[in-house]
C-alpha cells in the first residue's frame, strides 16, 4: 500500500510540472484528407485549423460539437475558408461523441489520414478517441497552444487539472486508453 501511494505521488508530481509532456500530443507537419476541429476553447481551435488548412495540411475540414460548431465554422469563414471546405457535425457533446458522430462522416468523404485540431492540453485524449473509434483510419494531431508555455499557463491550469482525470475517467467509462499500447507497425 506504500508502494502504491509512492506511486501516485510520483505520477502527480510529473503530471503537475509537466503537463505538456504528459498531455501534448503533436504529429509535426503532416498531409491529410481532413481535418476535424473539435468544439470548446475559444477561437484557438480554428484559429488552429485555419493555419493548417492554409498550410495545405488538408483541404477539408469538420467543425464538431454542439454549441462551438457553428461559431467555429463562422471563424473559419472570416479567415477566409468557403463553405464548399467545411461540413459540420452537431450533434456532440463530449469528446467520445466527437470522434463517434464525426466517423461516418469521414468514412464517407473516403477519408484515410485525418489531423485532428483541439487544445494542446486535450490532444491525448482526443487522439485517443478517434483512435479507439476508428482503428482504420490514421489519425494525427496538431493542436493549438493557448497556454502552453510555463509563463501563460496560469490561464488554462484548471483545464490542465481537469484533463488528467478526464484521462482516467475515458479510459473506465469507454475503454480509451490514455497511452498507445502498440501501433500499426507493431512498435
Amino acid at each position: 500500500m506504500v508502494a502504491l501511494g509512492a506511486l501516485f505521488a510520483v505520477v502527480a508530481t510529473v503530471a503537475w510540472f509537466f503537463p505538456r509532456q504528459v498531455l501534448c500530443v503533436d504529429s509535426g507537419e503532416v498531409k491529410a484528407d481532413v481535418l476535424v476541429v473539435l468544439g470548446g476553447g475559444g477561437i484557438e481551435r480554428p484559429d488552429r485549423a485555419v493555419q493548417l488548412f492554409h498550410a495545405h495540411e488538408a483541404s477539408v475540414i469538420i467543425c464538431s460539437g454542439f454549441g462551438d460548431c457553428d461559431s467555429n465554422k463562422l471563424e473559419l469563414h472570416r479567415n477566409g475558408i468557403s463553405d464548399t471546405a467545411i461540413s459540420t457535425e452537431r450533434l456532440s457533446h463530449n469528446t467520445s461523441e466527437n470522434a463517434r458522430f464525426c466517423i461516418p462522416l469521414l468514412r464517407a468523404l473516403g477519408a484515410r489520414r485525418v489531423i485532428i485540431v483541439t487544445t494542446w492540453y486535450h490532444s491525448r485524449r482526443a487522439l485517443r478517441c478517434f483512435e479507439h473509434y476508428a482503428p482504420d483510419i490514421q489519425f494525427f494531431s496538431r493542436p493549438a497552444y493557448l497556454g502552453y508555455d510555463a509563463k501563460d499557463r496560469g490561464a488554462v491550469r484548471r483545464y490542465i487539472n481537469l484533463e488528467y482525470p478526464k484521462l482516467l475517467g475515458y479510459w473506465l467509462r469507454y475503454g480509451v486508453c490514455p497511452i498507445r499500447l502498440k501501433t500499426s507497425s507493431g512498435s
